[in-house]
């Protein structure tokens, strides 16, 4: 075993570098809470290369004297704790006295700074740590501070950094998140020259949110107010309707701090519970203030999470404030209908912008209609929504007709807008031409290609598959069918995305683009952005069209059978899609535009099909062809006789 040594100060530094300093976006936060802490009005962030070669932070706090320049670059030294009793109520930003001397570890740095009494500013030039001589220097009140060449002493640590499109991405979502945890201080960024955010410092968290995020997620947001004796929440929520794909959208601060927090994201996410659809996440700002020696924010080197004394009071006040603001929602859950037209065409949804199809007036309870739109109580009774046949689906999406003949008992599909047919008269006996296995728990794995007839494996003469029956539709959701004394329940929507998807990989995929006559603007987190300018020429392949225009897309032509309304949607789950899973094998990212395009060319979950649309599904489900969707969810779960019978206490 090796003799046990102290290691050298430098190697020492460079390993504590690590736990503080992982990417350029590291920097900029520990700048900029330095920044905040000292006292600054106005915090300017610029980068270049992603921040990899330079990235400065200017701000007008109180600055460094002099005399203090060099020490405030070596290891715990700080200006914010004095003695132990102060780590019991921590009320800065940073405390530890490790982020300058971590960075100037790891890299080159030029200071400029002034405070308030000296007439002359001072400079000091370090590099790898190792500072030269303080210089006077002319500069405007506070301190300048610029990095450059990251890690160009750590190769070892240079060779794990990402693209500078991504590396640029965190730095500025770092930016978003300072912005919204101090509306009190005017933030701006510049990337590559171009100034890419201005936040008013007015004081008024609303300016803040609307210059962050964007006019279309401000105007989603309610506000939450509540106040209890020793704990207050506020900010911003957004209303069901408005929930997004993923959660990039949800921001939590703790006495100014910005955290990542399990409890209040859970507790957020109870007060949406059963009035936000499946697969969507509520947005918010929350800033959670309570007793500083209530919270222990030192637990984390980047002190990006934080212990509570009393997690169930937290939970609490987050859930009980944002169910409030939810209860006191005017628009919630009753969402008024714009650009109401025709019946039997589209309307629009006033506050999220998404088209609704709409049938005729139908005999229908409204409740996919609810679940679609947010509800209408106001309208006349509500209606079913209904979809484009499938014959139409599949010519949008570059497929033929159904090659099977309609069946003489099932009537021909009525028109969009004529009430639905009864329910009766869509059931039919079909002996299925396709004789493999009957589905089993659990299913078999799916198959990225059908095998072709020649190459399945045949079935004995003496054991023919019994016909399977289709005998309706419940909740314009799931196909009911019958074989032998087996009831199988499909769901529509999954397995058309699986034939959609197999078809388009095993084919090609060349949709038909149209120009939208207005843009659509997607407003995406800086990642989700940056992932999809990543895949810009395949993007252009799959039918879109999107150029930049400041931190949103604007989208000018996409996909004819994704409606424009659903474009900023579409690209949203994309762009999750390709941060979830990586965007360096372009296999992989072809994979997940084609899960995205079968997606919106499926039936949707919540219409009205016609029969032939039903039948189709069902046989490519009974046939073994399809038995996962693409997201690895089963289409289908059956239910034996017995199974049955002892719902009923028959068995």
């Amino acid at each position: 075993m090796p003799n046990i040594q102290v290691l050298d100060p430098h190697v020492a530094d460079l390993i504590a570098a690590g736990e503080v300093v992982e990417r350029p976006a590291s920097v900029a936060k520990e700048l900029m809470e330095n920044a905040i802490d000292a006292g600054a009005s106005t915090v300017t962030v610029e980068i270049s290369h992603g921040g990899m070669t330079f990235l400065r932070v200017a701000d007008d706090g109180k600055g460094i004297p002099a005399g203090e320049l060099k020490t405030a670059f070596l290891r715990h030294a700080t200006s914010k704790l004095r003695t132990e009793y102060d780590l019991e109520a921590i009320g800065t930003l940073g405390f530890r006295g490790e982020a300058l001397a971590a960075i100037a570890a790891v890299s080159r740095i030029e200071v400029l700074t002034r405070t308030a009494d000296a007439g002359l500013g001072a400079s000091l030039a370090l590099e790898g740590g190792a500072p030269g001589p303080v210089e006077e220097a002319g500069c405007p009140l506070g301190t300048t501070l610029v990095v450059r060449d990251l890690f160009f002493n750590t190769p070892a640590r240079l060779k794990f950094m990402k693209k500078d499109a991504a590396e640029g991405a965190a730095v500025f979502a770092v930016v978003q998140r300072v912005a919204l945890s101090h509306p009190e201080v005017s933030i701006k960024f510049i990337r590559d020259g171009k100034q890419e955010l201005l936040t008013p410092g007015d004081g008024q968290l609303r300016s803040a949110v609307y210059a962050v995020l964007g006019r279309e997620l401000a105007l989603g947001f309610r506000e939450v107010r509540s106040a209890g004796e020793d704990m207050s929440v506020e900010g911003f929520t957004s209303m069901p309707a408005c929930c997004r794909a993923s959660r990039s959208w949800q921001f939590f601060f703790v006495n100014g701090r910005q955290v990542k927090s399990p409890l209040m994201t859970a507790a957020l996410e109870e007060a949406y519970k059963n009035q936000r659809m499946v697969g969507r996440f509520p947005g918010c700002v929350l800033h959670l203030r309570t007793k500083l020696s209530a919270v222990d924010v030192n637990v984390h080197p980047a002190k990006t999470e934080v212990k509570f004394g009393g997690e169930r009071a937290v939970f609490s006040a987050v859930y009980h404030a944002v169910l409030s603001a939810l209860e006191r929602d005017q628009s919630h859950p009753q969402a008024a209908l714009k650009n109401t037209e025709i019946s039997g065409v589209r309307k629009q949804d006033a506050v999220t912008g998404h088209q609704l199809r709409i049938a005729a007036a139908a005999p229908s309870t409204g409740e996919p209609a609810r679940r679609a739109g947010g509800g209408a109580s106001s309208l006349p009774p509500p209606v079913a929504p209904v979809s484009p046949s499938m014959g139409e689906s599949a010519r949008r999406a570059g497929g033929g007709a159904s090659s099977l003949p309609p069946p003489a008992t099932i009537p021909i599909s009525p028109t969009r807008g004529e009430p639905r047919a009864p329910a009766s008269t869509v059931v039919r006996v079909h002996d299925s031409a396709y004789t493999p296995p009957s589905p089993v728990k659990p299913i078999e794995p799916p198959l990225a290609v059908p095998p072709p007839p020649s190459q399945r494996e045949p079935v004995a003469e003496d054991a023919p598959e019994p016909p399977w029956r289709l005998a309706g539709e419940v909740l314009n959701t799931y196909i009911i069918v019958e074989r032998g004394e087996m009831v199988y329940l499909i769901d529509k929507h999954a397995a058309h995305e699986r034939m959609n998807f197999d078809r388009m990989k095993a084919e090609g995929y060349t949709p038909m683009s149209q120009t939208l006559l207005t843009p659509a603007i997607c407003r995406l987190s800086p990642g989700q952005r940056d992932a999809l300018l990543g895949q810009r020429e395949l993007l252009e392949e799959f039918g879109f069209e999107v150029d930049e225009l400041g931190a949103d897309l604007a989208v000018r032509r996409a996909p004819d059978h994704v409606d424009a309304a659903d474009v900023p949607a579409a690209l949203e789950e994309l762009a999750q899609r390709l941060l979830s899973t990586g965007t360096a094998d372009p296999s992989a990212a072809r994979d997940e535009l084609l899960h995205t395009m079968a997606c919106k060319a499926a039936i949707k979950g919540g219409w009205h099909s016609a029969p032939q649309e039903l039948e189709r599904v069902v046989q490519a489900v009974m046939s073994g062809q399809v038995r996962y969707c693409p997201h690895g969810r089963p289409v289908a779960i059956e239910l034996t006789k017995k199974e049955l019978e002892k719902q009923f206490k028959r068995a």
